[in-house]
């Protein structure tokens, strides 16, 4: 996949997925199939039009923007999906450019676009202006067809960026992760903590949740590891280490089970599956030893059952 910049101008016809695609969940994902599928079939090249999510202000929960995926998780997801052509500038310098602007100078002229693929929740333009229907009307003006997608539903409710938050901010990941179509996690450098779990047997990898992303409701997960092509299963704490009365940034702290070696300075791909208990102060570092035991052991039969399953 290529990454276009504002000097690029597409030599290329394409058929271009829009949206935030701030989650690239079941929804977001059938847009940009549907762009990618349509692109072969008309000999074209598949293109992304997004924002730069960090730089979104607009959206939210309470008026702050809580990011699901790092921009570089988006890249990574549109390159999975087939994208040819991203084009993900900043939101700043997009905001206050009038809806037919929009079709005509960076659809058509910019990314050559003979096909334009969104859901019918879509807006664009200086202040959300142009919906859906606007760039149908606005692409027959410009010779852009437009497909507009329905969006998914599951269990009588609509997917949402917005819902999955929410799910994941209560610790109901596996949930988030039906929506998302994967499973939720980070990819991340491990970090030098305090080093007690190596005293228990129980030597564990911080990875620090960069600002802006959504944080997972503070507890024990069920979650995996990837290391050198192989899967472990792990127990990860999501929170800031209330027994060790340190302050620290949110982390997520992992207890990799049958792995030894040192991950220190690598980037490690974790992912969530199941909630397993909030965060909690324990009384002593023993009884958090012996709690950290009781946990491993759920999280061997919870793996043992899937596979089972």
């Amino acid at each position: 996949m290529i990454c276009i910049t504002e000097k690029d101008v597409l030599e290329h016809n394409t058929v271009c997925a829009l949206g935030l695609f701030d989650g690239v969940h079941r929804g977001h994902r059938l847009i940009i199939q549907n762009a990618v599928a349509e692109a072969g079939k008309r000999g074209a090249k598949s293109a992304v039009f997004t924002f730069q999510t960090d730089s979104v202000t607009s959206k939210g929960h309470d008026g702050r923007f809580e990011m699901l995926l790092t921009d570089r998780e988006k890249r990574r997801h549109f390159e999975e999906l087939g994208a040819d052509y991203l084009f993900s500038p900043v939101f700043g310098d997009y905001k206050s450019m009038p809806p037919e602007v929009f079709v005509k100078e960076v659809l058509k002229e910019r990314l050559n676009c003979l096909c334009a693929v969104c859901g019918t929740d879509y807006t664009f333009g200086s202040g959300a202006a142009g919906k859906a229907e606007d760039l149908v009307r606005l692409g027959k003006k410009y010779g852009i067809e437009v497909m507009v997608i329905e969006q998914l539903k599951q269990n009588g409710g609509v997917i949402s960026s917005t819902e999955i938050r929410r799910l994941i901010r209560q610790g109901e990941v596996s949930k988030a992760n039906v929506m998302l179509g994967y499973r939720y996690g980070y990819t991340l450098p491990v970090e030098h903590g305090y080093e007690r779990g190596r005293t228990w047997n129980f030597p564990t990898i911080n990875q620090k949740i960069p600002k802006g992303l959504v944080l997972p409701r503070f507890g024990v997960y069920c979650s995996k590891v990837l290391i050198d092509g192989k899967w472990y299963s792990g127990v990860t704490n999501i929170g800031v280490k209330p027994t060790v009365h340190v302050k620290t940034e949110p982390l997520a702290e992992t207890f990799i089970i049958d792995y030894e070696g040192d991950l220190y300075g690598r980037e490690l791909e974790l992912e969530l599956y199941e909630f397993v208990r909030p965060e909690r102060v324990f009384d002593s570092f023993e009884e958090l030893k012996e709690e950290i035991g009781r946990n491993t052991q759920f999280v061997k039969e919870y793996f043992a059952k899937i596979e089972r399953d």
